[in-house]
This record gives structure tokens, C-alpha cells and sequence, in this order.
């Protein structure tokens, strides 16, 4: 708080100036009484503008008129409302001032005090902090918030998985499907191939019944009434080559024996351990010999049809028992093939 110092006493001087004498706060007349001897103290002297002093208090109470009363009261409103920011956690208390008015206007006499004492009002406005549940509510705001945010990546989240999870459950299907259609597919390809793999055999077949028939025309067996007792290539004592190099129709002596196919008589006679035999030249030049004949019926150079009879059955040569013994030598060939093969791929069944 400011005070000014007291003046030094001034020494007393008569005054030589009129009995209207000019005093501070009006004119001063003769008949106020003597002049007293003023002693410049706190109380009556002006303090400078903008300095704050303490007034006299006026009936005993009240509110002092001084701007230091104010300023005081102004502080203590302040500290209250730093006060009720630190209690309550609130923003800083905001305070607007006025431009202070002049201390001396602020004071008179004249005035009572009720009248000339300042209220906090006409400073300002003192802006304190609601107690009220603005904090509690702006934090459960907040958290409310960042729980929003949580749940929403949550969600997003999950969503992508479900949609990951939708897309490859889509493609696991399409490729179960497309694997599904591969596989019937192939297996229709398969059923296809092996339908015409059927038919072509089943095609095949009967072109090869077809022409066995045809052929069945054209060849014929060369006996009848006959047993088949030695085939092709048996093992035995019986024959000079160690094996057998024909084939035995066994029949009673006197049996006929037929040309198989068309050709010409090659050869006609005696042939030691084959007896008497005839060979049969068919047109492909595959010969067929005739062998242990008890007689032949056709010469040499003759021209024979299919089932024409060219001899009869006998036991001549080199044998046990009466029978036809018929060999198959294609081209001329020294060795001969089996007989029974060569007949059957002719369309007939020895």
C-alpha cells in the first residue's frame, strides 16, 4: 500500500491576502474562525493519480472509500475465483477491468458513505467457474468417443474378416465346382473313348465275322467225319524233325479229301515217310500238302475249285493208324506254320 511521507511544517506567515481567502474545496470567510495551522498528513493530501491510499472510514463501518478498499476487494474476488479453479479444476478465472475512474471524483465529503462506496460491479464483470458436472461429463464424452472409435475399427475389422472369409469360401466353391466339372468331364471323356473303343472292337469284330464269312465261302476243311489226334508242334519219337510239323484229322481209310481253297496241283506222288501226298498251290502262293493218301485223285498243272476232291484217306507213309496229316507252307517256304492257326483265321474251326 502507498502513502505519502508528511509535509515539513511551514513556518506561520499573516496573511496579506483578502478576507475571502481561497481554500481547498471553496472559499474560506472571516467568520469561520481563526486560521489553523495545516500539517499535510496522509489524510489531506491527494495521492498522484493511478495511487491507491486508505480512506477514513465514515459511522463506523461499511466499506472504505478508497480505490485500495476496491482494489483489495478485487484481489480477494480474484484469489476466490483462483480459489474456485483450483477446487473445481475449472479454466482460469476470467476478470475485466474498466479504466479506473479518478480517486478524487470517487471521493467526496459531501456524500455519504452507502453512496460513494464502489461496488465490485462497476469494475467489471468476475466471470468464476460453474460448480457443476461440465469435467465428469466432458471426460465420459471423451471416453464415450474413443470407445465409438474401438467398436467402429472393431467392426471393420471383423467385417474385412467375414469378407476375406466370404471371398475365399466363394473361391474354395468355385474351384470344389470347376474341379467338380473337370472331373465329370473327364470322366464323360473316358466314357466317351471307352464307348468308342467298345464300338470300334464291337465294329471290328463284326467286320472280321464278316470276312471269315466271306472267306468261310471260299475255304473249306479238308475232311469230314474226322478227329484232330496231333497238332502243330508236339514233341515225340514218331517224327524225324523231333516234333510235329503238321496237323492229324484221323477218319476212317477211303474218306475224301478237298482242296481247301482254289489253286493248281503242284505236286502229285510218292514222298517215303509222308506216304503218298499232293500238293495244293493256292493263288497267294501259300502251298498245302496232302500226305499218307491211300490214293490220289488229281494230277499235276490241274486247276482245283474250293471243296473239289483231290484224294482219300489212307495209311500209307510213315504212320499208326489211318488219318489225313496236312501241312501249310505260305510262299513255298521249307518250314510250315500251324495248320489249326491257318484254318481258323479263314473263318473255319478245325
Amino acid at each position: 500500500m502507498v502513502s505519502n511521507r508528511p509535509a515539513p511544517e511551514a513556518p506561520f506567515v499573516p496573511s496579506q491576502r483578502s478576507a475571502d481567502t481561497f481554500v481547498y474545496g471553496g472559499a474560506r470567510t472571516d467568520d469561520e474562525g481563526p486560521w489553523e495551522e495545516w500539517n499535510p498528513t496522509a489524510e489531506s493530501v491527494r495521492p498522484p493519480r493511478g495511487k491507491h491510499r486508505v480512506a477514513k472510514q465514515r459511522g463506523g463501518g461499511g466499506f472504505a472509500r478508497s480505490s485500495t478498499v476496491l482494489g483489495v476487494g478485487v484481489i480477494a474476488a480474484v484469489s476466490a475465483g483462483g480459489m474456485a479453479s483450483a477446487n473445481t479444476g475449472k479454466a482460469p478465472v476470467s476478470i475485466s477491468l474498466p479504466d479506473l475512474p479518478n480517486v478524487g471524483s470517487l471521493i467526496s465529503d459531501d456524500e455519504p458513505a452507502e453512496d460513494t462506496a464502489p461496488t465490485l460491479s462497476s469494475f467489471g464483470s468476475v466471470t468464476t467457474p460453474q460448480a457443476d458436472d461440465t469435467a465428469p461429463q466432458s471426460a465420459a464424452d471423451a471416453g464415450e468417443a474413443l470407445r465409438s472409435r474401438i467398436m467402429a475399427q472393431v467392426e471393420s475389422q471383423q467385417t474385412q474378416v467375414e469378407t476375406q472369409a466370404q471371398l475365399a469360401a466363394a473361391e474354395a466353391a468355385a474351384k470344389a465346382e470347376a474341379d467338380a466339372v473337370a472331373k465329370a468331364e473327364k470322366e464323360a471323356e473316358a466314357k466317351a473313348t471307352a464307348a468308342k473303343e467298345k464300338a470300334e472292337a464291337e465294329a471290328k469284330e463284326k467286320a472280321e465275322a464278316a470276312r471269315l464269312a466271306e472267306l468261310a465261302t471260299q475255304y473249306a476243311l479238308p475232311t469230314s467225319s474226322y478227329t484232330i489226334t496231333s497238332t502243330f508242334g508236339e514233341a515225340g519219337a514218331y517224327w524225324s524233325s523231333g516234333y510235329h510239323t503238321g496237323l492229324d484229322f484221323a477218319a476212317p481209310t477211303g474218306t475224301l479229301i478237298k482242296a481247301v481253297h482254289s489253286g493248281t496241283i503242284t505236286s502229285a506222288g510218292w514222298d517215303g515217310s509222308y506216304g503218298y501226298k499232293t500238293v495244293l498251290t493256292l493263288d497267294d502262293g501259300t502251298e498245302i500238302w496232302y500226305a499218307h493218301q491211300s490214293s490220289i485223285s488229281a494230277s499235276v498243272g490241274q486247276k482245283v475249285a474250293t471243296g473239289d476232291v483231290i484224294g482219300r484217306v489212307g495209311a500209307t507213309g510213315n504212320v499208326t493208324g489211318a488219318h489225313l496229316h496236312m501241312e501249310v507252307h505260305p510262299g513255298g517256304s521249307a518250314s510250315g506254320i500251324d495248320p489249326g492257326a491257318w484254318l481258323r483265321s479263314k473263318g473255319l474251326n478245325p
